[in-house]
């Protein structure tokens, strides 16, 4: 068999209402454990109208656009990473809110929660580099 008779399979479809509704149950419940307000989560999620926001946190979400997929991915990333990094929950859940020198004596949630994916890529590199220095 030469190379050009292989045939190449086609990848798995995903139920996009199933991951939607997944990834946004992650994200929302990550938001109650910060204390996240309303409008610190849309901005992480790329400020969708409040229409869409609320049929999100209400389990109507049926599709999630692929920056909003990585938007989710982040903030699951910077959630790990704390968890990783703080031996109890509450610290790791607290550390968001707590003023921090890497970030000029700010809390780190007030810079993540810009929104913008500068900001949230370069807190989630920050704590990975913290955990790769221990």
């Amino acid at each position: 068999m030469t190379r050009h008779d292989r045939t190449v399979e086609q990848p798995e479809q995903f139920d996009t209402a199933q991951v939607a509704k997944t990834s946004l149950k992650v994200f929302f419940n990550i938001c109650d454990k910060w204390g996240l307000n309303t409008d610190e989560a849309l901005r992480l999620m790329g400020e969708p109208s409040r229409d869409t926001f609320t049929k999100w946190k209400q389990g109507g979400a049926t599709k999630l656009t692929q920056d909003q997929l990585a938007r989710v991915s982040i903030t699951l990333g910077v959630y790990k990473a704390l968890r990783l990094l703080f031996p109890t929950t509450e610290q790791a859940h607290g550390w968001i809110n707590k003023p921090s020198t890497h970030f000029g004596g700010k809390p780190a949630r007030e810079y993540f929660c810009i929104g913008n994916l500068t900001n949230m890529l370069d807190l989630r590199k920050y704590l990975d580099s913290v955990i790769h220095s221990n």
